[in-house]
């Protein structure tokens, strides 16, 4: 498995942010091919001190190669060029394959 990971910081307007993110960009973001998982919150917290992101998002796909393929398909690009119309923030993407852990 292969793991997508946005992190956004604190956006010029918070309640545009969560309207226009759950009303326009997740309907984009759920037509992604190979896209097998998803989930958002912006009830992020630090264990320690002020939190520096305001919302968080994670995708699932099965390897590395289908996420570069979702991403680079005309949903993917659609996704990419919309994060402008809300993210006043920035955004942070980070992927990574995922790796069971012992125990």
């Amino acid at each position: 498995m292969h793991k997508l990971l946005v992190l956004y910081p604190e956006p010029a307007d918070p309640d545009h942010f969560r309207h226009y993110y759950v009303t326009t960009h997740l309907p984009l973001v759920a037509r992604l091919p190979g896209l097998l998982a998803w989930r958002y919150s912006f009830d992020v917290a630090a264990t320690q001190g002020p939190t520096p992101y305001f919302a968080v998002f994670e995708a699932e796909f099965a390897d590395a190669a289908a996420m570069t393929a979702a991403r680079a398909s005309p949903p993917g690009r659609e996704v990419s060029a919309d994060v402008a119309n809300y993210a006043t923030g920035g955004a942070v993407v980070v992927h990574y394959p995922v790796r069971p852990g012992a125990g």
